[in-house]
C-alpha cells in the first residue's frame, strides 16, 4: 500500500548501543546490563498507557521506514525505506532478522533500487518475496503528485506497478501481474497457497486474489471506491482490507476525476472483512476519517489497524484494536505523530509497527518491535 507520503527530514539523536559481550564481562553482570538496557529502551520508547507493548526496540534509525511485514518464521521481515541521504529517493525493499541480541536488525535491499515499490512479503519457502514495482517501466522515481497545486491530500496509483517474486539477492524470479494498470498491495495467505492484492484492471480500485503462481485470478470487492491493504486471517479463510465507499454525486465525481488523473484521496476510509471467496462482506468500523492499514490479531476476532478518527485535524495517527465485529474499540498506542502499519508476528508474541516516536522531534519515520502483551 502506499505509504502516507509525507516528509521526512534526517534528525535522528537514537544512542547505538555497543555489543555487551565486547566488554568481556561476566554473564551475570551482561544479562544485569541488557536487563537494565531493555528497561531504559521501554522508559524511552514505550508510552506509560501502552499497556501491550514490552521491550520494544527500534531496529532501523533514520529515513523514511514503513510497512515492515512479518515473514513465517516470525524472525525475519521486509519492509519498504527511502532515505535521500543514502540515495534512496524512493521506496526499496530491505530484508533484515529482527534483533534478539544486539538490539540492532541487520538488513540489506533486496529489490532492484530501480523505479518505486511497494508492498513486500516473504514467500512460503522463505527463500524468496513478492512485491510490487514499477522498474519495469522505468528506472527512476515517478514523480510524486503536486498537492500544492491539487490542494487535496492525494496518493498516486502508478498504473506501471506490477507484481514480482525476487529472490533476496535481488533476481526477479517471476513476474504475476501484467495487465494494464495498478497491480500492488499483495500478502500472503499463511496457508501458501494464495495471494490478495488490489488491482484497476476492471477500471476501478478492488481486491482480487490468485494462486500463489498467479494463476486462477478472480475479483472479491465490486463496490465503487478504493479497496486496498488486504491480508489474510490467521487461519487463511478471512480477508480484512480498507475501503472509501463514495455515496454522494459530488463524492464519486471528485473520486472518478481524480482516478482517472491516477490518484486517490485516502481521507476518508474504514475497515472491511469478508470470507476469501469474497462473501459476507462486512464493514467493522464507523469512524469516520481514515482507518487504514489494518492486520488480523493471533486469535483471529480481533483486528489491529492506524486510524486518526479521534482528531478534528487529520493528525496524529495511532493504533487500535477492535473485535471483527466492530465491539470493543481500545486504542493501543499514544504516540502524538504518527503510529501505523502494524502486524502481529505469526507466532502470535511479536508485534511490529511504523512510528514516529524516538526521532528527536523531526519527521523520521522507524520500524518498531515488541513483545506483545495480552
Amino acid at each position: 500500500m502506499p505509504a502516507l507520503g509525507l516528509s521526512f527530514a534526517n534528525c535522528n539523536i537514537s544512542i547505538r548501543m555497543k555489543k555487551i559481550t565486547s566488554l568481556l564481562l561476566p554473564v551475570t553482570v551482561a544479562a544485569l546490563l541488557l536487563s537494565s538496557y531493555a528497561k531504559a529502551q521501554d522508559n524511552k520508547l514505550v508510552y506509560g498507557d501502552e499497556k501491550h507493548f514490552k521491550n520494544m526496540q527500534q531496529v532501523t534509525f533514520g529515513g523514511d521506514n514503513a510497512e515492515a511485514y512479518f515473514g513465517p518464521d516470525s524472525k525475519h521481515i521486509t519492509f519498504q525505506r527511502t532515505d535521500p541521504r543514502k540515495g534512496l529517493n524512493c521506496d526499496q525493499i530491505f530484508y533484515g532478522t529482527i534483533p534478539y541480541k544486539d538490539l540492532h536488525m541487520r538488513y540489506k535491499m533486496v529489490s532492484t533500487g530501480k523505479g518505486r515499490t511497494t508492498c513486500a512479503y516473504i514467500m512460503p519457502d522463505k527463500k524468496s518475496f513478492l512485491y510490487a514495482s514499477t522498474h519495469q517501466t522505468v528506472d527512476t522515481c515517478p514523480p510524486v503528485p503536486d498537492k500544492r497545486k491539487l490542494k487535496k491530500y492525494v496518493w498516486p496509483i502508478y498504473d506501471s506497478y506490477d507484481i514480482y517474486v525476487a529472490d533476496f539477492n535481488g533476481k526477479i524470479l517471476k513476474q504475476l501481474t501484467d495487465t494494464p494498470g495498478y497491480d500492488a498491495e499483495a500478502t500472503v495467505s499463511p496457508k501458501g497457497d494464495k495471494i490478495v492484492f488490489t488491482s484497476m484492471r476492471n477500471g476501478d480500485l478492488d481486491i482480487y486474489i490468485m494462486n500463489i503462481d498467479g494463476t486462477n485470478i478472480k475479483q472479491l470487492t465490486h463496490e465503487l471506491g478504493y479497496d486496498g491493504g488486504p491480508c489474510f486471517s490467521p487461519d487463511g479463510t478471512k480477508i480484512v482490507w480498507r475501503a472509501s465507499r463514495p455515496k454522494t454525486k459530488e463524492e464519486v465525481q471528485e473520486y472518478k476525476e481524480l482516478l482517472a488523473q491516477g490518484l486517490v484521496m485516502p481521507t476518508k476510509m474504514e475497515i472491511y472483512v469478508a470470507d476469501t471467496n469474497g462473501k459476507n462482506v462486512k464493514q467493522v468500523t464507523h469512524l469516520g476519517n481514515a482507518n487504514w492499514a489494518p492486520a488480523f490479531a493471533p486469535d483471529g476476532k480481533r483486528i489491529v489497524f492506524a486510524s486518526n478518527h479521534e482528531y478534528e485535524k487529520g493528525f496524529p495517527f495511532n493504533l487500535y484494536l477492535v473485535n471483527i465485529d466492530g465491539t470493543h474499540l481500545e486504542k493501543i498506542s499514544h504516540d502524538g505523530g504518527f503510529d501505523a502499519f502494524p502486524m502481529f508476528s505469526p507466532d502470535g508474541k511479536k508485534f511490529i509497527f511504523s512510528s514516529n516516536r524516538n526521532n528527536g522531534g523531526g519527521h523520521d519515520t522507524n520500524v518498531f518491535v515488541c513483545d506483545w502483551v495480552e
